[in-house]
């Protein structure tokens, strides 16, 4: 009853702008000021390296995750300084401007997980319950938005490549 509510109920898409477009802002603005203002990981990188999640009983929670920091993401530091904030970036516009917002969800909620495990809380719990509210609604979040448009596009033209190589 819920989910049918938050998928296709007309309120609900206006609730679900509200909290898209504070989503969208929060992510443009953080990935706007990291293009902006020169951004290295590598620091965050170190330091969760250094300092990861632990237990009560002291061992790492998360150790698979810090051997992908230290023997993948650090070596190549180059591209998450890249993917990082243009993926913040790109994620808060498709949010704010609710054109492909489940596909900018989705990979906001990577993010969010990714700084979650590094051992950063701050306000990635809150992004996280919010994100997959958005997430759960699909198409009703960016109703009020491009998806109005964009969503519709794209299935008729999927649409038509998928019966042309069918016949």
């Amino acid at each position: 009853m819920f989910n049918k509510f938050l998928r296709e109920n007309k309120i609900s898409a206006a609730i679900l702008t509200i909290i898209r477009l504070y989503l969208g802002y929060s992510w443009f603005t953080a990935g706007f000021h990291k293009l902006t203002g020169g951004f290295d990981a590598s620091g965050f990188l170190k330091g969760a390296t250094a300092n990861p999640v632990k237990g009560p009983d002291g061992t790492m929670v998360y150790a698979w995750y810090v051997d992908f920091l230290k023997h993948f993401a650090l070596p190549n530091i180059d591209v998450f300084n890249f993917i990082v904030p243009w993926g913040e970036t790109l994620i808060g516009l498709g949010l704010l401007l609710g054109c492909l917002t489940t596909a900018a969800m989705f990979f906001g909620l990577v993010m969010n997980f990714s700084f979650f495990l590094a051992g950063t809380v701050s306000h990635n719990p809150t992004d996280i319950f919010l994100g997959l509210i958005i997430l759960t609604a699909g198409y009703n979040a960016g109703r009020i938005g491009l998806d109005r448009w964009v969503v519709p596009f794209f299935n008729k033209t999927v649409g038509k490549t998928k019966t042309k190589s069918a016949a």
